[in-house]
């Protein structure tokens, strides 16, 4: 004969086995949480076609003179999918631009600094930088000096740069932040996203859809 107890048991567990059932089916139909990569990057695609001024809340007042005392203008001039182009202006310097590739296959970032020289060719010292090595956060993403970046460093004397690590980060939603960091050394300029300005001319070289070698390794 089944006791009082045992037949409670029973139907105690049913009643939990019910719950987790429908604990899972709520589980399977929650939409995942955005990558934070994508999100950081779908941040960047919201500001494309927008340029921005900044200034250098952080360096040293001897290396970083022209930066410290120049207009600062970033352009998030050209977007795609998996890629977005920022030319830099230092004053009348129009040699940088900033390239911000996903590549989703191996689930990384990947940001690389295009120098040209004033007639469009290309700067010895260009396409260095680095790739994500984590997922950071939706609000800043970090790029420690690749293979590539090393060996030119090297090659062309800038032995100080080797342990080079850039950040670009939002550290609130109206500030955009460019940092360099390597043990001695710290640069940073913070751009001021509440207010749109003329961009500039197109930096030097510029073409659009400009397909990069692919030199990270």
């Amino acid at each position: 004969m089944q006791s009082k107890f045992a037949h409670v048991t029973t139907a105690s567990g049913l009643k939990l086995t019910a719950a987790a059932a429908t604990v899972g089916l709520l589980a399977a139909c929650t939409p995942a949480e955005p990558h934070p990569q994508d999100t950081f990057f779908e941040t960047l695609l919201a500001h494309c076609g927008n340029a921005y001024e900044g200034h250098v809340s952080l360096g040293d007042p001897e290396l970083d003179d022209e930066w410290i005392n120049s207009r600062i203008v970033i352009e998030v001039r050209e977007c795609s999918e998996n890629r977005i182009r920022i030319p830099l202006h230092v004053g009348d310097d129009h040699s940088r631009t900033w390239v911000i590739t996903r590549t989703t296959a191996e689930r990384e970032l990947e940001l690389k600094h295009d120098h040209r020289l004033e007639d469009g060719s290309h700067d010895p010292l260009t396409l260095y930088g680095g790739h994500t090595i984590s997922v950071g956060t939706a609000t800043q993403q970090s790029f420690p000096a690749d293979d590539y970046s090393k060996r030119l460093f090297a090659e062309l004397g800038y032995t100080a740069s080797i342990d080079n690590t850039w950040i670009i980060s939002f550290p609130d939603q109206n500030t955009f932040r460019y940092r360099l960091a390597r043990e001695g050394r710290e640069f940073q300029v913070d751009v001021d996203l509440t207010e749109t300005v003329e961009a500039p001319q197109a930096p030097w070289g510029w073409e659009d859809n400009y397909q990069y070698p692919r030199a990270r390794n």
